[in-house]
């Protein structure tokens, strides 16, 4: 999977970029011309003749002798000057059918889209297309549309190829792509969102590329809200390193999140195989703080020197690595001593939290949920940020669908984050893991 966060040419990848069009109706190039009998031939028949389509005098007169020369493959471009007269007569649904069957044709052998557009749209509006037809013309005229970058008439034909029941998936992508084209990304985005749910209601499998698609014009478009629900459908239906990362990087890039609340972001990072760069580990250890969680931060200056995106000699990762092995001993030491203090009558929030986070710091998360629970009974809790922290101890422990309930509870500017955690606890209840990176990238 690509990251579109990495990747700005794929991001700008568009559904109708390689265009083809396959109209379904044609073969060889052209539609096939029709043989018109005259009004003398149809009197020999009554019944055959009510049987027959609705040409008029003047349009047979015209067709007849333009038929045999489209049969006789006549030059193309000689023929375009008969077009205007064949129009002139077409007066009948029927004429006006064969009219763009024929002007279809002249524009096909000459590689000529407008002329094709035309026929195709005038056999359409002629409302004599066969009903097992209209779906896959509507398409084809749409293509046509898109290709003249005309985008309402686009939408409007592609619409008719969905409620036709043609290839609905294709036609819907370039339904929304009609939108962003018109810079109407809101549109669009709401579009494809609206088109996934359906999907999702009819227990079908959705499209990767729309949730490509619209995650990366969310993203490029500084459009947060967006961006991040697209993510989150992303990691629920395409779970991987890759796309946590994606996910992680929507809420790094458009929020601004204070330490505490970058430090859980980061937890989920490592804890989905997504720290992917020399900044998401430089980050990590800034906001875990060797001083105050040395333990975890020893685990993560190792991991990233394990993966080659720190580098043995910085100057940041030989002091924080220093720091964090000066102060795990007596933090180890000092832990029953913080406990017992967090537990005694009138003792506050922040000092059951505080010793909560040691505890997760030295990887006991069922101690950690102890201390998060006891912090949630007194009055000056930081709910949210004891909240994240619990779920996280009971992920931890494997406790996964607790730690979902858990993150649900969570509101405010947290949330985001919360969210995040909370399909994280859903794959582990369901026992998928992201995959690891085949390979580390190299150290920025």
């Amino acid at each position: 999977m690509q990251s579109f966060v990495r990747d700005p040419k794929a991001r700008a990848q568009r559904f109708g970029s390689h265009l083809a069009l396959a109209i379904a109706l044609l073969s060889g190039g052209a539609i096939a011309t029709v043989a018109l009998e005259s009004p003398a031939q149809a009197q020999k028949d009554k019944k055959e003749e009510q049987a027959k389509s609705d040409y008029s005098k003047g349009f047979i007169e015209v067709y007849q002798p333009l038929g045999k020369r489209l049969e006789a493959q006549e030059d193309p471009a000689v023929l375009k000057a008969e077009i205007p007269t064949l129009l002139a007569a077409a007066q009948t649904p029927d004429d006006k059918l064969v009219a763009g069957q024929a002007i279809y044709t002249i524009g096909a052998r000459s590689e000529d889209t407008a002329l094709q557009r035309q026929g195709v749209e005038m056999m359409l509006e002629s409302g004599k297309v066969a009903a097992a037809d209209q779906g896959r013309m509507a398409f084809a005229a749409g293509q046509l549309a898109y290709q003249a970058e005309d985008w309402a008439k686009a939408r409007t034909r592609f619409e008719q190829a969905v409620a036709g029941g043609f290839e609905s998936a294709n036609a819907q992508g370039l339904i929304a792509e009609t939108y962003f084209s018109e810079g109407n990304h809101a549109a669009g985005l709401d579009f494809l969102m609206q088109a996934i749910t359906a999907q999702e209601q009819a227990g079908q499998p959705v499209e990767e590329s729309w949730i490509q698609r619209g995650f990366a014009i969310a993203y490029n478009n500084q459009l947060p809200e967006q961006a991040t629900a697209f993510s989150r459908l992303y990691v629920t239906h395409y779970p991987s390193s890759d796309v946590w990362g994606d996910a992680i990087a929507v809420q790094r890039s458009f929020y601004n999140y204070d330490d505490q609340a970058l430090l859980d972001l980061m937890r989920l990072a490592e804890r989905t195989n997504s720290l992917r760069s020399e900044r998401d580990y430089v980050d990590y250890i800034a906001a875990a703080d060797p001083r105050r969680l040395p333990a975890e931060v020893g685990r993560v200056i190792d991991a990233g020197l394990a993966a080659n995106m720190l580098k043995q000699g910085d100057v940041l990762v030989t002091e924080a690595k220093s720091t964090a092995q000066g102060q795990t001993a007596s933090a180890r030491a000092d832990l029953p001593e913080l406990e017992s203090d967090a537990r005694a009558s009138g003792a506050n929030a922040l000092l059951a939290a505080a010793a909560g986070d040691m505890y997760l710091n030295f990887e006991q998360p069922a101690k950690a949920e102890e201390m998060y629970q006891l912090a949630l009974t007194r009055p000056d809790v930081d709910t949210a940020r004891v909240l994240t922290r619990l779920g996280i101890a009971q992920i931890d422990q494997g406790k996964s669908a607790e730690a979902k309930a858990t993150f649900d509870r969570i509101e405010g500017t947290r949330a985001p984050i919360a969210d995040l955690w909370a399909l994280y606890a859903t794959t582990q209840t369901a026992g998928a893991t992201p995959a690891a990176p085949a390979a580390p990238a190299p150290a920025q």
